[in-house]
């Protein structure tokens, strides 16, 4: 379909091409989950960062859905503790010793984020609304986290959903653990992401009259 063009879009052509559009798009469009990660991971301020890219998710009745714990340096080895703990808990027939090898996953990466969600459970809101509005935060976060440097993995998993762990790392009673992020630096830099293509995905619907 030829667009007849106009002063206003052919504004918005050359805003497009600005560098600074292109270097944005550039960046969006290059990231990818990023396993195994390794130090160093982001410090204080990149972290700061990292969270306040989150606050900006959409947040349908301003309910600030949004609750994150993060983990990192000498905690790390408390988490390792718990997540033997619960995976014993949960297989009280097998030895403790089967379970000892969960306690690497708590040293996977420098940092490591709890992703929860605090549901209203009453209200206009559906329940599911305010958990998308936690996976766009943490969206955010994985592109902040590539835009700085960093590499992000996004896991969930069966410790996920364990009540235990959710308790241990002091999670309200009404929340819901969602997963978890993996922040550091990519090992190698080397694999890039198969993207499939957007016609796959991606359709125009022109009305019931184009049917």
């Amino acid at each position: 379909m030829d667009m007849p063009v106009t002063p206003a879009t052919e504004n918005h052509a050359a805003n497009l091409a600005s560098p600074a559009r292109e270097a944005f798009f550039d960046t969006l469009l290059a990231r990818q989950s990023s396993w195994p990660l390794v130090e160093p991971g982001p410090g204080d301020a990149e972290l700061e960062l990292i969270f306040d890219a989150a606050l900006r998710a959409p947040d349908h009745g301003r309910l600030r859905p949004w609750r994150f714990a993060f983990i990192r340096g000498e905690a790390r080895a408390e988490l390792g503790e718990i997540l033997v703990d619960i995976a014993a808990a949960r297989e009280p027939g097998t030895p403790r010793a089967s379970h000892e090898h969960r306690r690497e996953k708590a040293f996977a990466a420098p940092v490591i984020v709890a992703l929860g969600a605090s549901i209203a459970p009453s209200g206009p809101i559906p329940e599911l609304e305010q958990m998308l509005s936690v996976g766009a935060a943490t969206m955010n976060m994985l592109n902040a986290i590539h835009a700085l440097g960093y590499g992000g993995f996004w896991a969930t998993g069966i410790d996920t959903y364990d009540e235990k762990l959710k308790t241990a790392l002091d999670f309200e009673p009404g929340d819901k653990l969602l997963g978890f992020l993996f922040i550091g630096t990519p090992k190698s830099r080397e694999r890039t992401a198969f993207r499939p293509p957007r016609a796959n995905h991606v359709r125009e619907w022109l009305g019931s009259s184009s049917i």
